[in-house]
């Protein structure tokens, strides 16, 4: 198994450097992008835009290293923290070259083919960035535009995006997946089920982003929280529970690191949402302001209800409650009001500490770091009251419940369902794969001794 394990991890390697040599000997496609000339450059790219858009990149990028490495670092057993990190960076490195090759294709590629089926994934217009990266032509350079920003800096940007959303699910398995069926993983789940439900929401025909099916996902509700969440729990369920869970404490070993790392996804959320408008616009503030009220009311909710049912608020429960109000007002900071973020961070507060407080205990799954407890049922609950609260003064043509159209609901719960299900579908089957080909867990003993050492061959702590 461990050899199978090996080779699995580097052919994806290998086939991601072959790939994107063949190519670069290929030359650019026959297929004409909409581009401009370097003559037009002033007039046609907004220079505020293409600023805000790298700086967003930059902080989507620190979400996962060091925001989300160090949040769930903390959280594990000391024996463990450098496996949680390896998980984190390592997927900024494969899952990077991934979306290049064929990721960002997929995802925001044209249609295969017609009808509901036919736009199930993006074709080859972008494959190995094909029609992505500006290219001299003569005395001129073509610039492929999306927007007002060149195509490059939108598939750099949504790179950060197919980046953390399979850290996330990182959450479940931690302490007990081996590394190289982490890896292998990552890379099959981003390819058929990340790009797809991408394509679904956000691609310009995607069959979520249009009518009669149009739900509202500014920033990634469905597309990162929900498809993380749902695969978080399966895998969970899947796997196992760690050895000695339920029976042995099994505390967090740092809070430190994981205030640190809350603070940080705290400010790269600002990216990660108000970058979702695509550039320096009115847009863009109104996701920034409705981002921070949100977490903010989600840190008092959640802290809130243990002072009442705990008898104190901890440190653990306030960051948890702002990433769960970050997490619900994800699909909805474009299309609601800022005050309404109040709202949805305290709800998101509130209904996520119960969901990893009582309904995991109750129900027995390991779910480590609690992935689907804020992440799935957040990002369900944001985006269904995204369907409630959307307002057209906010995001022309955006209406909800509460603006006279109630229909907005059933498409937002329709698209929780198509992502919801893709999820578990692609989820489990990968996972039925990999454990009949590579195994999944670590041994026994392995787990006992902690994965730094037995994955890594490393400690974090040399002195304690």
């Amino acid at each position: 198994m461990l050899w199978m394990g090996r080779i699995a991890g580097l052919s994806v390697l290998l086939f991601a450097v072959v790939a994107s040599t063949a190519f670069a000997e290929d030359g650019a496609s026959e297929t004409a992008p909409t581009s401009i000339t370097q003559a037009g450059w002033e007039s046609e790219i907004n220079g505020a835009d293409v600023a805000w858009m790298l700086t967003s990149s930059a902080l989507v990028l620190m979400m996962t290293a060091p925001g989300l490495a160090l949040f769930y670092g903390g959280l594990v057993r000391k024996k463990n923290i450098l496996s949680v990190m390896m998980q984190c960076f390592f997927l900024m490195g494969i899952m990077s070259i991934v979306w290049a090759l064929w990721g960002y294709s997929l995802a925001f590629g044209q249609n295969i083919g017609t009808g509901f089926f036919g736009g199930f994934v993006g074709g080859t217009d972008y494959l190995f960035l094909d029609g992505v990266i500006p290219f001299m032509n003569g005395d001129t350079a073509d610039v492929p535009m999306a927007g007002s920003i060149p195509r490059s800096v939108h598939m750099v940007f949504q790179m950060m995006f197919f980046i953390i959303t399979p850290a996330l699910i990182a959450g479940a398995y931690a302490e007990r997946m081996k590394f190289s069926t982490m890896v292998v993983f990552s890379v099959l789940w981003g390819t058929f089920v990340y790009c797809p439900i991408a394509h679904w929401v956000w691609a310009d025909d995607g069959w979520l982003f249009n009518a009669p099916y149009e739900a509202f996902d500014f920033a990634g509700g469905t597309v990162v929280h929900i498809s993380s969440g749902f695969s978080a729990l399966l895998i969970s369920i899947m796997l196992g529970k760690r050895i000695g869970f339920g029976t042995t404490p099994m505390p967090p070993h740092n809070l430190t690191y994981t205030c640190i790392g809350a603070a940080l996804l705290w400010v790269g959320w600002f990216g990660f949402n108000a970058g979702s408008a695509g550039g320096a616009n009115a847009a863009a503030a109104n996701a920034f302001v409705a981002t921070h009220m949100a977490a903010a009311a989600g840190v008092i909710a959640w802290a809130g209800a243990e002072w009442i049912f705990r008898g104190k608020p901890s440190v653990l429960g306030a960051c948890s409650g702002a990433v769960a109000g970050l997490v619900c007002i994800t699909p909805a900071c474009g299309v609601v009001n800022p005050l309404h973020g109040i709202i949805l961070g305290l709800c998101a507060g509130l209904v996520c500490y119960f969901a990893c407080a009582t309904v995991k205990s109750k129900f027995g799954y390991d779910d480590s770091l609690d992935a689907f407890g804020v992440h799935g049922v957040g990002g369900t609950l944001g985006a269904m009251l995204t369907g409630v609260f959307a307002t057209p003064t906010i995001a022309k043509g955006a209406k909800g419940l509460f603006t006279d159209n109630p229909s907005q609901l059933i498409n937002q719960a329709i698209s929780i369902v198509a992502a919801g299900a893709l999820a578990l579908i692609g989820t489990f089957i990968l996972i039925k794969i990999l454990d009949a080909t590579m195994g999944l867990r670590v041994t026994e003993e392995e787990e006992i001794r902690g994965l730094d050492v037995t994955q890594h061959d490393e400690e974090g702590y040399i002195f304690l």
